[in-house]
């Protein structure tokens, strides 16, 4: 079985992964670690994963966030996806929904670690993954809402 953690530098995902990681060692699982990295240099700006004198690659921001994964959760499993560009009526958040969805059932994810303030109210902010991505019945969700 996997544990699932979406993970993008931020305080409550970096919660989520100390959380899967003490878990995992409880029941003897494996801790994989998502980062999707859109290439959009203004989405990696917004989110602190470059500086604003340095030039976007994918590979700049994985090797930024693994670095960081592998502070937190030394033999925790890291991978990198880039969205694909499915619609051009998809915003970049829904992309990212998509790419953890597929990666979840790619690798048949028993829990998702989510680090989100806000998955599960009623009133859900569009920029948030946690709530689409909690909706999926596959799996379960651990939902951490304080770092």
């Amino acid at each position: 079985m996997v544990l699932l953690v979406p993970f993008d530098g931020s305080d409550l995902s970096a919660a989520a992964l100390e959380r899967a990681t003490e878990f995992a060692a409880y029941r003897d699982e494996e801790v994989l670690v998502l980062s999707v990295v859109p290439q959009a240099p203004e989405f990696a700006l917004e989110r602190g994963w470059l500086n604003a004198d340095e030039t976007f690659s994918t590979e700049l921001v994985a090797d930024k966030l693994e670095t960081q994964v592998h502070e937190i959760a030394p033999d925790a499993r890291f991978r990198c996806e880039v969205p694909e560009d499915v619609s051009s009526m998809a915003s970049l958040t829904t992309d990212v929904v998509r790419t953890i969805r597929a990666v979840a059932n790619e690798v048949n994810a028993s829990i998702l670690f989510i680090g989100s303030e806000n998955a599960g109210r009623v009133s859900t902010p569009v920029t948030s993954v946690g709530a689409p991505v909690s909706e999926d019945p596959q799996y379960d969700v651990h939902i951490v809402r304080h770092a």
